[in-house]
């Protein structure tokens, strides 16, 4: 049984608004749910009324009404949700325009710049006018290489509010990798910056945008927000223009919200690119704003009243995914800049400055500050925080108890699990559950996730594959330039025909109705034979003072595979035979033997993904020969320079 951290006292409960939604349904279907597990249940046994109860529930604005929820829930891919209705994704997001704030924008510089709901909802209208008066229209795509800054959300409203279909990178992604996404989708606008900050340093971005509009040659118009200069020099680059001039100088503008069917394209999102170009994700306006909303306000417990604080890029889609909480008239800050700077409290100072109620962040930021040992509970007030949501890769149960031990003991800790290719999560949390260590709390609502063992059978307490076993809203429309959905289906459809694989290797517990997961089920290592999650390996090495990060790889030998483990060490520690020894004593007692290292090798970094999740793929195609087609998806590729040619690895 995994151990119990926190238990969310009666009056919590009765405040959350998954509890008010159980009340609408009892209200609504005669039932008499009062805990989270139940009312699961129902919802994957009902989805087509879970869904129409949750459009009525969200109040979701609509110029025309659904016909009808789903039209065959034994067909993925290819389910029409909500056929009939049309909406508009910018207008949910946009029903608040009062004075409460929307926006704080607090970068390394410490200026802090806020924007209410009425001045937000001024500037989108005037940069949508600015974008119709070029002729924008729906379906069109604007893209965005920009960083986490309010001007970056002001165009994606504006871009969504006419119905182009909106895309982003942040400017820490190289031109070639801008290419390799934007490239292929053809925007007809480019809003970019001049710069960012990196330790209070600017460093111009001008070239970069440069490079990537004249790589392009769909683009019209490149919109410049000054950021770290007050007039750059924008000649360089084609049909560019300032933000503050191609902002439309008029104000008290009603914006034009266009009406679109449920499954209009909204956002286009990439795959890692990790293996080669990056996948283009088409997603639905009407799914994204539901799924998305469903858990924002039922399993992550938005309301008015909360300071949402994410550390995020808009490269990544918790970026979307934080923007769609707009809907719930919540706080949003927003935060560009090195999280560990000036020092590694710089974000819980953050959180005490700005009395911020949910923290988003990943799990390789909780592991680096508990590697630090770092206690934010002892050194900062964080009286106002509720709730970590906590995402990106999983974390051990030790990092689950350093969060309780260390961080808040009264507090929510809301891991959760899904992905950018539907723009949310298949596990997440329930306000109204008890926290496991090592856990997630449940799968999302209406989401049919099941396990299955190599056979294709279910398996409930035993490692397998996460799949899901229903449509959802938030699933992609379809993968772009793939007309007969041959990229679709072999990503996700290939293994369990009409069933979809995630590409997780997971293991639900029984008892508690929680998962654990193991990592990438791609990156399963096979020693022997024996099907080994990397999860499992770092789950007991990275919670040894010693070690900060680790990588375990699988690489061909002798006819079989051997498990490398690179090992980044945490500071003042070196890597001594008597290490290595506690490394592999550790992993053969707490794990297995088949779980052991054939070899220890001390690594000066760890290769991630924009995405914050390790990247296996990359250096395993290193170690055995093979070569690695895109190192812009990384967040860091020049680490992987270190795994070329090792000699260590040639030997026995």
């Amino acid at each position: 049984m995994a151990k119990l951290l926190w238990k969310p006292s009666e009056e919590r409960i009765k405040n959350s608004n998954i509890f008010k939604f159980m009340q609408f349904i009892n209200d609504k279907y005669r039932t008499d749910f009062k805990e989270y597990r139940p009312l699961y249940q129902w919802s994957i046994e009902n989805i087509p009324e879970f869904w129409a109860s949750f459009w009525d529930y969200a109040d979701i604005i609509y110029s025309r009404p659904y016909d009808t929820v789903v039209n065959d829930l034994n067909k993925m891919p290819g389910a029409k949700w909500f056929e009939g209705s049309r909406l508009n994704f910018a207008e949910n997001l946009l029903r608040f325009r009062d004075d409460h704030t929307a926006y704080i924008f607090r970068g390394e510089t410490q200026k802090t710049t806020k924007m209410s709901y009425a001045q937000l909802y001024d500037t989108v209208a005037r940069l949508a006018k600015s974008l119709r008066q070029m002729g924008i229209a729906p379906g069109d795509r604007v893209a965005a290489y920009m960083p986490n800054m309010m001007e970056t959300a002001i165009a994606m409203l504006a871009a969504t509010s006419i119905g182009a279909t909106w895309s982003s990178c942040a400017t820490d992604i190289g031109p070639g990798g801008v290419l390799d996404r934007f490239g292929q989708i053809e925007p007809r606008v480019l809003f970019t910056v001049d710069g960012y900050f990196y330790k209070t340093k600017a460093f111009s971005s001008l070239s970069n945008a440069a490079e990537i509009a004249k790589g392009i040659p769909s683009l019209e118009k490149v919109v410049v927000a000054s950021y770290t200069e007050e007039e750059p020099d924008i000649t360089d680059i084609p049909n560019s223009v300032y933000f503050e001039d191609f902002l439309s100088k008029e104000s008290g503008l009603e914006i034009q919200f266009e009406q679109l069917p449920f499954d209009h394209p909204v956002f286009i999102m990439f795959s890692s690119g990790t293996t080669g170009k990056p996948k283009c994700l088409v997603q639905g306006a009407g799914g994204i704003l539901l799924n998305q909303l469903k858990e924002l306000i039922l399993q992550t417990d938005l309301k008015k009243e909360d300071v949402h604080f994410f550390i995020t890029t808009c490269s990544w889609m918790m970026w979307n995914w934080m923007h769609t909480s707009l809907a719930t008239g919540n706080t949003l800050l927003l935060y560009d800049g090195n999280a560990l700077y000036p020092d590694a409290g710089a974000m819980w100072k953050l959180i005490q400055d700005e009395n911020v109620t949910m923290f988003g962040t990943s799990a390789s930021y909780i592991n680096f500050i508990r590697s630090l040992g770092l206690k934010p509970g002892k050194d900062y007030d964080l009286s106002s925080l509720k709730e970590i949501w906590q995402t990106g890769s999983p974390l051990s149960p030790e990092g689950f108890e350093y969060v309780y031990q260390e961080i808040k003991k009264d507090l929510w800790f809301n891991s959760s699990a899904g992905g950018t290719d539907i723009n949310g999560c298949f596990f997440t949390g329930s306000p109204t559950s008890p926290v496991y260590a090592g856990e997630l709390q449940s799968p999302g609502l209406a989401m049919k996730v099941n396990v299955y063992d190599e056979n294709g059978n279910p398996v409930v307490d035993k490692e397998g594959e996460l799949v899901c076993e229903a449509p959802a809203p938030s699933m992609p429309l379809y993968f772009w330039n793939d007309p007969d959905n041959k990229k679709y289906k072999e990503a996700y459809f290939d293994v369990y025909p009409n069933i979809w694989r995630h590409g997780d290797f997971i293991v639900i517990n029984s008892e508690t109705g929680g998962a654990t997961f193991h990592g990438r089920s791609d990156a399963i290592l096979k020693p022997s034979g024996v099907r080994i999650g990397t999860a499992e390996i770092y789950n007991q090495v990275e919670k040894l003072e010693e070690i900060a990060d680790s990588l375990a790889i699988g690489q061909s030998w002798a006819g079989d595979q051997r498990i490398i483990l690179f090992v980044k060490l945490a500071e003042g520690h070196q890597l001594t035979d008597e290490l290595k020894g506690k490394i592999k004593k550790t992993l053969r007692s707490k794990a297995s033997p088949r779980h052991v290292p054939a070899k220890i090798i001390e690594t000066p970094d760890i290769p991630y993904t924009h995405n914050m999740k390790k990247v296996e793929s990359s250096v395993t195609n290193i170690l055995n020969g093979k070569p690695v087609l895109n190192r812009d998806a990384l967040a860091n590729p020049e680490s992987l320079d270190f795994y070329d040619n090792l000699k260590e690895l040639q030997e026995d």
